[in-house]
C-alpha cells in the first residue's frame, strides 16, 4: 500500500520472535482529513476481535456533513498501558505530532493513563453511553434501583448548572444511603469528564459518547467479521473506505449544487 502511495503510513510492533504483536496504519486520506477535523476524536476498542484475538482500534472523527470519518486505526493483541502508549505514539508520529484537542473513550484505566502521558493537553471525555449502560450491573441489586436510576438520569441529562448537578447528586447519595458505593464515588470525582453540564464549556463536535466509533464499527460490519483473516481484513477495509468516500463526495456535490428553500423569508434565515 505504501508503494502505491508514499503518504500511506504504517508501524508494526513485533515480539522477540519477530511475530506481529500490534499494527497501526493510516492512509493518505485519513492524514489529510485529520488536518481539518482534529478537534474531537473518539477512540474505542470494543468492536471486533478477529480470529487472531486482535482488537480493532479505530480513531474516529466527524466531518463537515456530520459523518463519521476514520483517522487511522490499529489492531492490538492486548489492551494494556504499554500497548496504548505504543499506539498513541504511532498515531501522533503519523499526524506530525499534532495531538487532538479532545478525545472521547470508555472508562479504561490503562487508556486514561496513556492519554494523560501522550496527549497531556487534550481534554479527555468519558463516553456517557458506556457509563449509563453500566447502571443495571452496578446498581441493579439495590432495592430502590428504579428510583435511583430515574434520579441519576435526571441529574445527568437535565442539570442546567454545575451547582444544581452537585446539589442533586449529594441529595441522591443521602436519600438512598449510597455513601459507600465506590462506583458512584469515582463517577462523581470524574464528573467534569462526562456529565454534559460539566463539559459544555468545551467543543465536542456534537459528540457526547464514543458511539461515533460504534457507528464506524457498524459501517465495517458489512465487510469484516471475527473470522476474517488479516489479509482479507486489509482488502475489505479498503473497500469499505471507498464506499465511505463515495458517500461524502455525493453529499459534497449536493451541498454545492442545491439551495435549501427559505421558509420565513427573513434575511437572518437566508
Amino acid at each position: 500500500m505504501q508503494s502505491r502511495n508514499s503518504n500511506f503510513f504504517y508501524v508494526l510492533d513485533l515480539d522477540e520472535e519477530s511475530r506481529i504483536r500490534n499494527v497501526f496504519w493510516a492512509d493518505a486520506r485519513c492524514r489529510v482529513a485529520y488536518d481539518y477535523f482534529s478537534n474531537v476524536v473518539t477512540f474505542d476498542t470494543t468492536y471486533l476481535t478477529n480470529s487472531y484475538d486482535m482488537s480493532f482500534a479505530p480513531f474516529v472523527g466527524v466531518n463537515h456533513h456530520g459523518q463519521s470519518i476514520l483517522l487511522g486505526c490499529g489492531l492490538l493483541s492486548s489492551e494494556d498501558l504499554e500497548t496504548f502508549k505504543w499506539l498513541f505514539k504511532s498515531w501522533l508520529t503519523c499526524m506530525l505530532e499534532c495531538a487532538p484537542k479532545a478525545i472521547i473513550t470508555d472508562q479504561c484505566r490503562a487508556m486514561a493513563i496513556a492519554i494523560e502521558e501522550i496527549f497531556p493537553y487534550a481534554h479527555h471525555h468519558l463516553c456517557l453511553w458506556h457509563i449509563m449502560k453500566k447502571l443495571p450491573a452496578k446498581l441493579g441489586g439495590h432495592a430502590q434501583y428504579k428510583l435511583i436510576k430515574k434520579q441519576l438520569k435526571n441529574i445527568v441529562y437535565n442539570s442546567l448548572t454545575i451547582d444544581e448537578c452537585d446539589e442533586n447528586w449529594m441529595k441522591m447519595i443521602e436519600d438512598f444511603n449510597l455513601e459507600n458505593n465506590d462506583w458512584l464515588k469515582s463517577l462523581y470525582e470524574q464528573r467534569n469528564r462526562w456529565i454534559p453540564v460539566c463539559v459544555k464549556d468545551k467543543f465536542w463536535a456534537g459528540m457526547s459518547t464514543s458511539q461515533r466509533s460504534e457507528s464506524m464499527n457498524a459501517f465495517f460490519d458489512e465487510y469484516v467479521h471475527s473470522k476474517t483473516s488479516l489479509k482479507q481484513f486489509v482488502e475489505q477495509f479498503e473497500n469499505s473506505l471507498k464506499k465511505k468516500i463515495e458517500k461524502e463526495k455525493n453529499l459534497d456535490f449536493g451541498s454545492f449544487n442545491s439551495m435549501i428553500p427559505v421558509i420565513s423569508g427573513y434575511p437572518i434565515e437566508r
